[in-house]
């Protein structure tokens, strides 16, 4: 899966975008040249959606009987998702939420965001503390221009998160296509994390530790994205709030 946000509508961790794609002989690539390259990677199945310049989706479904990890892709009310992996647990919260029985794990991380964006009866980090399972999910609110993405805490799939030549966000599950488009200013994706395109990067396994970067030096000596893990001994000065207040949309004091 791929998805590309531009710069106003996402604002990932400075330290994310390193100097040495400026300065190194690989230079980090426009939004349009690695979305292009991606599909003609998979020239049959690849499905995109284009929001003007603010976003692209794109999705390839699986190529094979029983994939290691699922992947699909959802849309309704204006939301879209691209899901990867499975909730051991969807049963249960499709019930929770009203869905029905047949939704997948696609249209209940649609529904979770509804939720949490109109009525925020939970804390968003709650929310998707109870998701149990292998999973990670992008999600574009194509109304408010809203991005939402996490990772589970497993390490069953990996996802990772780059800067392109516009300072556009890239997400991909595909290591490659990040490290073709965005140079060295990538980085694994954190596990554990979540992150919202006002409230920044948090993990919802501790919600109330900061998450701090790590320098990263590759193979060839060259600064990197940085990595981002949990700082256990910073923790964030702020009371658990409840109801309304707690969504994510408020989280900006995490950081």
């Amino acid at each position: 899966m791929l998805a590309i946000f531009h710069k106003a509508f996402a604002h990932p961790p400075e330290e994310l975008n390193s100097p040495a794609s400026r300065n190194g002989p690989r230079k980090p690539k426009l939004p349009e040249e690695t979305l292009k390259e991606f599909m003609s990677a998979h020239p049959a199945n690849t499905v995109s959606m284009s929001f003007g310049n603010a976003a692209v989706l794109a999705y390839v479904p699986p190529d094979r009987s029983y994939p290691p990890h699922q992947r699909m892709f959802g849309g309704f009310d204006d939301i879209y998702c691209l899901f990867m992996g499975s909730l051991n647990n969807l049963y249960v919260l499709n019930r929770q939420y009203g869905l029905a029985k047949g939704s997948n794990e696609a249209m209940f991380v649609i529904e979770a965001y509804r939720t949490l964006r109109d009525r925020g009866p939970y804390p968003a980090d709650q929310v998707v503390k109870d998701l149990e399972g292998s999973f990670a999910f992008v999600v574009y609110d194509s109304k408010s221009g809203t991005v939402f993405a996490a990772l589970g805490s497993d390490g069953g799939v990996k996802l990772f998160w780059g800067i392109a030549a516009d300072g556009s966000v890239v997400i991909s599950d595909d290591l490659e296509v990040i490290k073709a488009g965005c140079a060295k200013s990538f980085a694994p994706f954190p596990t554990g994390c979540m992150f919202h395109s006002d409230g920044g990067l948090m993990s919802f396994e501790h919600p109330m530790n900061k998450v701090k970067a790590m320098p990263r030096i590759d193979s060839e000596g060259a600064m990197c994205g940085a990595n981002f893990k949990v700082d256990v001994y910073s923790r964030i000065n702020s009371m658990p709030r409840v109801g309304s207040e707690a969504n994510w949309a408020n989280w900006e004091s995490h950081q």
